[in-house]
């Protein structure tokens, strides 16, 4: 792990606050030492948060820097360096970790080489639905089965998803079909039951600064897909992401979704700048929505290749085998064989960008 300590020039350690310190472990240094440096700052009444690298070890501290002595921690064994992070998300910066974060859920790497793809409809209507979908996508290339079971709705009157039914079938789609399950948390209630079916719990753009919702999720150490506010920066994004980490839980992949400009032509701007800013701030995966940028069917294989591109780690896409009977989203779903072709096209994509598919 490479790091950067000019930040450290022209400073004492006692004048580092905690609150934007990191402890820098030694390279190959064992386990056990990192473990009692962790032990000293929870000692202290502060918690310690460990990002493991593939060299060294580095450990956050969240607290109140009145009962810490810095100086001490420097001095143990095993510890190579106390240094300031600048970021206000330093548990999602950089220069923290300078190594991706790669997340290995039952095998599927998500930030390494491989693309990865998520695919399903919006809403899970029934089983014949969400099973024609899933086979689908799967012989397409997929590996993560997404869907609705819970709909925030701008419209009170639409379609708000099947709840726990809907949860049901849909993991039973994915375990037919040898796939994991991504789908949304809405509210407290909903994260209850979503965390008994899905691999990946999602929190949609509407709910990135529900830092209650956040912080729930975070303790269920479930890897939480985090959704871009529909008006967020990028700054107050990995912000939100670090109240996700700050529990403990390192599993949150970051989603660029499109955010909402002055442009009424697609239903959102697709900011496609943000994955390469996103990818030099934070050690992160990002992935991409073309589906919720574009509104549209039309454009959402452009701008999927944009985004794969531009260097995000993959993309979740909607598709539907009737989109024009969708309960919700049918405007922007593709159709099966719209998604196969999509699919082989983003694989020359990949290979232009060194990664695979």
């Amino acid at each position: 792990m490479k790091l950067n300590n000019s930040s450290l020039k022209n400073k004492t350690l006692n004048n580092i606050n905690p609150n934007n310190m990191i402890i820098v472990m030694k390279r190959h240094a064992p386990r056990a030492q990192a473990e009692h440096v962790m032990e000293k700052i929870t000692q202290s009444g502060l918690q310690p948060i460990p990002l493991h690298g593939t060299e060294r070890t580095v450990i956050a501290v969240i607290g109140d820097e009145r009962s810490f002595n810095i100086q001490k921690v420097r001095a143990m064994p095993g510890v190579s360096d106390v240094m300031a992070v600048l970021k206000p998300y330093k548990l999602a910066a950089r220069e923290t970790k300078h190594d991706d974060t790669i997340i290995n859920i039952k095998g599927i790497k998500i930030g390494g080489k491989e693309l990865i793809v998520m695919a399903g409809p919006c809403s899970v209507e029934s089983e014949k639905q969400i099973n024609e979908t899933a086979k689908a996508v799967k012989k397409a290339g997929a590996k993560i089965l997404r869907g609705g079971a819970y709909k925030p709705r701008t419209d009170p009157y639409s379609f708000e998803g099947l709840g726990v039914e809907g949860l049901k079938m849909l993991k039973d789609a994915a375990d037919e079909n040898k796939m994991i399950v991504v789908t949304e948390a809405m509210d407290f209630a909903s994260l209850d039951n979503v965390v008994k079916y899905a691999d990946i719990v999602q929190i949609g753009a509407r709910n990135m600064q529900n830092f209650n919702l956040l912080r729930e999720v975070g303790k269920s150490k479930l890897p939480v897909l985090l959704k871009r506010g529909m008006s967020a920066t990028i700054r107050e994004w990995l912000l939100a992401a670090e109240y996700i980490l700050s529990t403990g839980n390192p599993n949150v992949i970051l989603c660029e979704r499109g955010i909402r400009t002055f442009e009424d032509e697609v239903r959102n701007t697709f900011a496609v700048n943000s994955i390469p800013v996103v990818k030099h701030l934070s050690h992160l995966p990002v992935i991409a929505d073309p589906s919720h940028a574009a509104g549209k069917r039309m454009y959402v294989s452009p701008l999927a290749k944009a985004g794969i591109a531009a260097g995000a780690d993959g993309i979740i896409v909607e598709v539907h085998p009737n989109p024009e009977e969708a309960l919700s989203d049918g405007d922007q779903s593709l159709l099966p064989e719209d998604f196969a072709k999509m699919m082989k096209e983003l694989k020359l994509i990949a290979q232009a960008v060194g990664r695979t598919l």
